[in-house]
């Protein structure tokens, strides 16, 4: 497996070995071991997995009292996978990283805890699975504004034929990061 840093620190691009031949192929997306030797999460404790449209636009989502990590890759489809430092204190605070997911490339990212993530869907559907480190905890959710133009994320309506994205009602009202409350936001935590 190969580590590719990002422009976050601690948000990581992971490439799979892919072994191929007329039978399909074959991929190993989490080993214990290989994550350890790499200094990356290595327990998880939910697996999601879900169908998402064209046009979808799912997130940016954190939990605060119950934070989590993810572990992203896409099995059908395609996504842009983005993930936003908004812990205060932080360097990078308001910072993103955006990168293509896609059954093709078998990409994987690993979003540490303290940061907001989601992701447009870009194909005609795409299957999402991601790893978290924490529960789901309902009524410890919480989001950022998807185009809150101070993070200044580049979702390409245009490549995609589309004004704007399919939200969920909690998604259409979340605030700008400028908006959020300083005590509901996580803590950098040197």
């Amino acid at each position: 497996m190969k580590q590719i840093e990002t422009s976050l620190p601690g948000v990581w691009l992971l490439e799979p070995s892919v072994f191929g031949d007329a039978r399909g192929f074959f991929m190993e997306t989490f080993s214990a071991r290989k994550f350890a030797e790499l200094g990356l999460q290595t327990e998880w404790v939910q697996d999601n997995h879900s169908l998402s449209a064209r046009g979808t636009l799912r997130g940016l989502h954190y939990q605060l009292q119950n934070p989590q990590a993810k572990l992203c890759r896409v099995v059908r489809g395609a996504v842009l996978d983005v993930a936003v430092d908004i812990r205060r204190g932080s360097p990078h605070f308001g910072k993103h990283v955006a990168v293509e997911l896609s059954a093709e490339n078998k990409r994987q990212i690993l979003v540490p805890r303290g940061f907001a993530h989601g992701f447009l869907v870009l194909s005609d559907e795409a299957e999402f699975l991601y790893k978290c480190d924490n529960f789901y905890t309902p009524g410890d959710e919480y989001g950022v504004a998807w185009n809150d133009e101070g993070i200044g994320i580049e979702w390409n309506w245009d490549a995609l034929g589309l004004e704007a994205p399919l939200l969920s009602g909690k998604d259409a009202i979340a605030l700008r990061l400028s908006e959020i409350a300083p005590e509901q936001l996580p803590v950098f935590d040197v």
